[in-house]
């Protein structure tokens, strides 16, 4: 998957094929806007947000802290889908859309809406962070430091801020 992603985020001809697959397919579809299902989306993502740093500080189950890290920023995703009417339940449609919609493509773009786009750090920081909670959910090792993955916290709560900003300003 990361080389599909890297892909998408080096070229707009590519994400907005994988899109109209995903739409074709039924993966991302148009649901109602509704600003109850946005803040339904933010509030569980802060919830999966406040799991991880319970676990964390009490330093044990930390793969199931990288879990509820991915799930808070997938929530925060799901959210940005809301705001423009749309709804997934695929996790590589939903990386597309927030690619296709909400980050860099040029840096025209960056410097107007730096505040305001999800930058290739931060797509690249969630799509990491969903193959190290499939690891964590399917491995029988638990390979995760409580020091990286506190990292990991800081960088989510980074990803749910910039969300919001979208959000409010969108």
């Amino acid at each position: 998957m990361k080389k599909t992603i890297d892909l998408w985020l080096e070229n707009r001809k590519e994400v907005d094929k994988s899109y109209l697959e995903y739409i074709k397919n039924k993966l991302i579809y148009p649901a109602v806007r509704s600003p109850n299902i946005i803040l339904a989306h933010l509030e569980k993502s802060e919830y999966n947000l406040q799991f991880s740093k319970f676990l964390l500080k009490e330093d044990r189950f930390i793969d199931w802290a990288v879990v509820g890290l991915y799930y808070a920023l997938y929530h925060a995703s799901l959210a940005l889908l809301a705001d423009k009417g749309y709804s997934s339940k695929d996790h590589n449609a939903t990386i597309c859309f927030i690619i296709r919609n909400y980050s860099e493509f040029s840096t025209e773009d960056i410097r107007i809406y730096s505040d305001l786009i999800l930058t290739r750090e931060e797509i690249n920081f969630y799509t990491t962070l969903k193959s190290n909670r499939q690891h964590a959910n399917y491995s029988t090792n638990t390979m995760f430091k409580k020091d990286q993955v506190e990292e990991w916290r800081i960088k989510s709560i980074n990803f749910m801020k910039k969300v919001e900003k979208i959000l409010k300003k969108g």
